[in-house]
């Protein structure tokens, strides 16, 4: 996915507003770092595309109030696939 910035900043724009993604999926996804995610989503998408801008905002506010709870939840999982190796 590399070649010019504004189109990948859109695409990825649209794809965290259209699947509520999380950062890490989106970057997954596109076989690109979290860091260039997060700089397309937050800056540069912002000077492209305001309304789009907007909707990714509110889905990366939505996931940052919510990890915690994927945190505890991915932890879990992690012990309870280690307890049923024992």
């Amino acid at each position: 996915m590399k070649g010019n910035v504004e189109q990948r900043a859109l695409k990825l724009g649209e794809y965290i507003a259209s699947t509520s993604a999380t950062v890490r999926l989106a970057a997954k996804k596109y076989n690109i770092s979290k860091s260039t995610v997060h700089k397309d989503v937050s800056e540069r998408l912002k000077q492209i595309n305001m309304p789009l801008y907007k909707r990714v905002r509110k889905v990366l506010d939505q996931n940052k109030e919510e990890r915690h709870i994927r945190g505890g939840i991915a932890t879990k999982e992690k012990y309870k696939k280690l307890c049923k190796k024992d």
